[in-house]
């Protein structure tokens, strides 16, 4: 186990940890969290034994293999695949070992190196890095082409599949969802399930954290406190204990009216709908934790816009795309105030090309783009970041934008934002990624838009500005447009979902289970128009064929029924959840005569999730190795 004793840890003056301890047993999965700056990536670097504490004892046990997810990425002629394998250092090293020996001749060698390289899995190694590299989004035809092709975002997916390609006994994954987009994110959920080492997790998506991890630790205080279940099991428990503790949830009744008010609007005109159900869920949820957020620096709103023009823009047989490349066709969009989409879609399909042409940042190849007369973008882009004035402070950005305002006006709004005091002043060059993206959504909001584009707003914040974020959006009074990764905001701000697939733009009907459900059965339909083709191509006559075809099934028998099995599984698991939902809605649950039936509550809660998450983790690898026979047997059939 990973044992942490009366540990404190420094960088400079600034005590990060202080005399605290921790525990961490094998196999366990951790959500790490807790404000940016209050030491996380340190206690990371300090497994990795690159830092050293200032007291107390860290251990790790002796002979672990601790993988975590390089930072830098070189622009080297290296082929992804290869570069992917390369973080296999003890794969190459013996591959290295093997063409010596080959050249020596030494036959001894070479029987003990063949040994060594099939127990290090080198026999497949080039598979598996394929398809992890297919999970997190590559092309297959770009798996040759040279890592300095790539741009960042990219190269940084390079560097999370060498950490899952390579062995580990402790996985440290520092915000490994920044750089994915959706589907990304689900396929990640799914490997990490099937994950049988200890994982330690940083992350600020609070539905990667749900599906992922079985324990939270947070850094509070100095102090790394541990809390048995997934981020939702946490927020419960850290909400019930402020409610009993902390007299200044008293400052959150004003948010609560508010919400309230904005629920019983929604409700009042929303249809059945699964998607609309929902929403009202993740508002309601957003309510009942708000004391879990009681202190959190940020806290701001849109201003109400100046005119609200209706529509703000409308699309009309719009084609999009980039020079002579068409992306998107035939596009319809009527964007009027109250607007809340979700752009939904995998990764290439059009996305951000949406989001662009809306922005007029680039103009349309075909088709009508009209925009009404007192139309405001407030455009929120990765991008932007690099747009910033490196040498300015954040007060001399917002002075550029109202020469007017007072500089404590400004500075008031600033501390919405968490710029704070000396903070305000403190040129951006050095500023980390959130605090870059905090001050770009401050500059957005003061512009007062009333047509928000938002393409992955939430990476690099950190749980607290996602959840002020999450609360300025829900009364926000103009149209929006979201593409996002964090599943939780999809559904707590978005009352309708668009697809974007094939080329094309059109509404989703469902909710982001059913889009979970859509990429699985596109990637069945692709296996099954492989199969086609593989069939079409082949030479056995058609009896032969059938015969083959019944052999197959019976010898995958096992595998579709436990596909089923495990769908079953699944389906009851959130049935109980949702049931000990509702029980956890009670508040008489929370007094102090019901602490034990309150206990046995979040128990069931926690063993009903890792339940679902096991049933999952064994849909998964049933699923993957069904494909992966059929593939076989596709190409026997073929050849």
């Amino acid at each position: 186990m990973i044992q942490l004793t009366e540990v404190t840890l420094m960088r400079g003056s600034k005590v990060l940890l202080r005399e605290t301890d921790a525990t961490i047993n094998p196999g366990q999965k951790v959500g790490l969290i807790g404000a940016n700056g209050c030491g996380k990536s340190s206690l990371f670097a300090l497994l990795r034994d690159e830092l050293q504490s200032d007291h107390g004892e860290v251990s790790v046990p002796q002979g672990w293999d601790v993988v975590s997810v390089a930072q830098e990425t070189p622009a080297s002629p290296r082929s992804a695949l290869d570069y992917v394998i390369d973080g296999d250092t003890r794969v190459r090293g013996l591959q290295q070992a093997l063409e010596a020996a080959e050249s020596a001749g030494d036959g001894q060698a070479l029987a003990r190196l063949h040994g060594e390289l099939q127990d290090a899995g080198a026999y497949d190694i080039e598979a598996r890095a394929a398809t992890i590299l297919a999970g997190l989004g590559f092309a297959p035809d770009s798996l040759s082409r040279p890592v300095s092709d790539f741009s960042g975002g990219w190269r940084m997916r390079l560097n999370l599949a060498q950490a899952l390609l390579c062995h580990s006994d402790l996985l440290l994954l520092d915000e490994p969802t920044n750089h994915l987009d959706l589907d990304a994110v689900i396929w990640l959920e799914k490997w990490l399930a099937r994950y049988s080492g200890t994982l330690m997790l940083i992350s600020h998506d609070k539905a990667f954290l749900d599906a992922t991890v079985d324990t939270i630790v947070s850094v509070e205080q100095q102090q790394l406190i541990s809390y048995t279940g997934n981020y939702s099991s946490f927020e419960k428990q850290r909400a019930e204990r402020i409610r009993l503790q902390d007299i200044e949830y008293q400052k959150q009744q004003q948010k609560r009216a508010h919400l309230e008010s904005f629920i019983n609007r929604f409700k009042a005109k929303a249809s059945k709908a699964k998607q609309a159900q929902s929403r009202i869920k993740q508002l309601e949820k957003l309510e009942d934790l708000l004391p879990a957020h009681s202190q959190s620096p940020f806290s701001f709103s849109f201003f109400e816009p100046p005119k609200l023009p209706n529509p703000l823009i409308k699309i009309e047989h719009v084609q999009a795309g980039y020079g002579d490349k068409v992306i998107l066709e035939n596009v319809h969009l009527n964007l009027v105030p109250g607007s809340r989409i979700g752009l939904l879609g995998r990764n290439g399909a059009g996305k951000s090309t949406l989001i662009k042409l809306l922005a007029q940042a680039h103009p349309p190849l075909a088709g009508s783009v009209e925009t009404s007369s007192g139309l405001r973008i407030g455009y929120f882009a990765q991008h932007q970041l690099e747009t910033l004035r490196a040498d300015d402070t954040p007060l001399a950005h917002l002075v550029r934008l109202d020469k007017n305002a007072t500089e404590q006006q400004l500075r008031d709004y600033l501390g919405g934002f968490g710029f704070n005091g000396d903070a305000a002043l403190s040129k951006v060059a050095p500023m980390s990624g959130g605090e870059k993206a905090r001050l770009v959504l401050a500059l957005m909001v003061y512009q007062k838009p009333n047509l928000l584009l938002l393409d992955e707003p939430t990476n690099h914040l950190d749980l607290e500005m996602r959840h002020a974020l999450n609360l300025a959006l829900q009364a926000f009074s103009g149209a929006m447009v979201l593409v996002s990764h964090d599943r939780f905001l999809l559904s707590s701000v978005c009352d309708d979902f668009y697809l974007v697939d094939s080329g094309q733009v059109a509404p989703f009907q469902g909710d982001l289970d059913d889009y979970r459900d859509w990429l699985l059965n596109q990637t069945a339909s692709e296996v099954a128009s492989k199969k086609t083709q593989s069939a079409n191509n082949s030479g056995p006559d058609r009896k032969t064929v059938k015969r083959l075809e019944a052999e197959f099934r019976q010898a995958t028998k096992g595998l579709r029924e436990t596909i089923k099995r495990a769908e079953r599984q699944m389906h009851q698991c959130q049935q109980c959840l949702q049931d000990l939902e509702q029980t956890l809605a009670d508040t008489s649950l929370y007094e102090d005569s019901a602490k034990q039936q309150l206990r046995d509550v979040l128990d069931k809660q926690q063993a009903a999730t890792q339940q679902l998450q096991d049933a999952e983790a064994e849909w998964l690898e049933a699923q993957e190795m069904l494909e992966q026979q059929q593939a076989e047997f596709d190409r026997a059939m073929a050849s």
